[in-house]
């Protein structure tokens, strides 16, 4: 995305954010003790950080893949169930966006642009990159930053966090960022607005450690910040080194842990072929992209053949969906432990108009991995296909009964319960779309024209009513009175998932 338009999206979030950060706290999470949370509560940094990946995910910049997103959460995860911080709620997404870059927003939400994920070299060095950004969050250092400010007012604070993440997120050119600094500053009269150094060091330091403990190589983080640092040459020379989020990479390359013996999983060369061709101008002659002759660029062998049989679904033309098919099917035979091969020779053979075909691919795929989000997702897909909307309903309810959804995939299972007849599942799975947004009035009118629906079973109402309850609690008490009150039937039908 353009640079420029996300320190302006981040800035506008951070000083909208601020009235609802004032609201009743009665839902936050326990203070962990931190002279910062006099500043901003970790509730706080909660709110504000899916602020932002709302006005992210609406703009459309986030990539909603199922395969993408349940590889860089199982990485990500791995790495911050090291993090000793139960209270901390860890989120981690994929940004549109081929500069190479990461960032952690406010409340333990963390995103890897697409270029960074195929600018690394193995997957120690992504592993890296997420530890780091894992102790920012896990050392405060955003609210430590606004604390040391000395702000108590939260407006204030909003707009120094927001030049903060500007800096920490885009990396942008050095006169938009210093203007961005100097809007902030001159809402908060102060000049150290930044992440110090100290903080980067400390994230090093931490980071590492958390990234020895999951199993990764530590030398990942210091490798793949030495590659930044020769891609960048002295591109980056006139940035004023007190504003470099990522100080020079020599002193990161001083770590003395160990280093293991470390393989890669195949689904990261699978996912990073992924992105590299999703990533690609529409313009791209997809159908000669992997070709046969061998490229310095792109990988050998099972990879290749992956990145080559999605290229040719890009094309989409018969005989390049033929080529895919038959590429696809070859690897799942042989590596039949591979989710990523079921789930494309699945859409491949969809996309080609072999319904059947599709059905039984996935179909025997879920039933060699139960309950696996992309599996079953693309199964409902097709389902939907072929008008067994009903089925697709029942088997979305069975994963997401067990696994929380996305944003995305609450929205797609509302949208197949509408389809199936359910209206008033449709509803509440678009209350949950809401919830995930931060916006609590409207997630409960869903759930008020949930129990509107005709026909509900006892159990739903139970359901629909005890989550009204529940969400009440979190509304400012005028707000919460009135819900209290009882249920109406308002006519909103803009807001359904139909």
């Amino acid at each position: 995305m353009p640079r420029i338009r996300l320190a302006t999206l981040l800035l506008g979030a951070m000083l909208g954010a601020t009235p609802a950060v004032a609201q009743d706290s009665r839902g936050d999470l326990p203070d962990i003790g931190s002279p910062a949370s006099t500043t901003i509560t970790v509730s706080d940094e909660y709110r504000i950080g899916r602020m932002i990946l709302k006005g992210l995910r609406e703009s459309g910049d986030i990539v909603e893949d199922p395969e993408v997103n349940e590889y860089i959460q199982s990485v990500g995860s791995r790495i911050a169930s090291f993090a000793h911080e139960g209270a901390q709620r860890f989120t981690f997404f994929v940004v549109k966006d081929s500069a190479i870059n990461a960032f952690a927003l406010p409340g333990g939400f963390i995103g890897v642009n697409a270029g960074l994920l195929t600018a690394t070299s193995n997957e120690s060095e992504l592993a890296g990159v997420l530890a780091h950004e894992i102790a920012h969050v896990t050392q405060r250092h955003i609210a430590r930053s606004v604390q040391n400010a000395g702000r108590s007012n939260m407006a204030s604070a909003a707009a120094v966090l927001a030049a903060i993440l500007v800096g920490a997120t885009t990396g942008m050119p050095a006169d938009a960022l210093l203007g961005t600094i100097t809007a902030a500053q001159s809402l908060a009269a102060q000049s150290q607005i930044n992440f110090t150094r100290t903080n980067e060091a400390e994230a090093d330091s931490v980071g590492m450690t958390f990234l020895a403990n999951a199993g990764f190589d530590p030398y990942g983080m210091p490798a793949f910040f030495w590659t930044l640092q020769q891609r960048s040459g002295n591109a980056g020379a006139m940035i004023p080194e007190l504003l470099r989020t990522h100080p020079v990479t020599t002193e990161r390359i001083a770590a003395q842990l160990p280093r293991p013996a470390v393989e890669d999983s195949i689904s990261y060369s699978l996912i990073r072929e992924r992105l590299r061709t999703q990533m690609l101008p529409p313009d791209t002659n997809f159908r000669e992209l992997y070709g046969d002759a061998a490229s310095a660029d792109l990988p050998t062998g099972d990879e290749r053949r992956y990145g080559r049989a999605l290229a040719l679904m890009i094309a989409g033309d018969k005989a390049s969906l033929a080529e895919a098919v038959g590429l696809l099917s070859d690897l799942a035979e042989r590596r039949p432990d591979v989710t990523l091969y079921h789930t494309a020779l699945g859409r491949a053979q969809l996309a080609s108009g072999d319904v059947e075909g599709s059905l039984r691919t996935l179909e025997h795929a879920l039933g060699l991995f139960p309950r696996n989000v992309p599996v079953t997702v693309r199964y409902a897909e097709t389902l939907m296909h072929s008008g067994e909307a009903g089925q697709a309903h029942k088997v979305l309810l069975d994963l997401f009964n067990n696994v929380p959804p996305t944003p995305d995939q609450a929205r797609y299972i509302a949208l197949v319960a509408s389809a199936a007849g359910d209206t008033g599942d449709a509803y509440y799975y678009m209350s949950e779309y809401h919830v995930m947004g931060g916006e609590l009035q409207m997630a409960i009118d869903q759930l008020r024209l949930a129990l509107a629906v005709p026909g509900l079973n006892e159990v739903q109402r139970q359901r629909f009513t005890a989550r009204i309850d529940e969400l009440s609690e979190y509304l400012p008490k005028g707000r919460r009175a009135r819900e209290v009150a009882g249920p109406v039937t308002p006519e909103d039908p803009g807001s359904g998932a139909g």
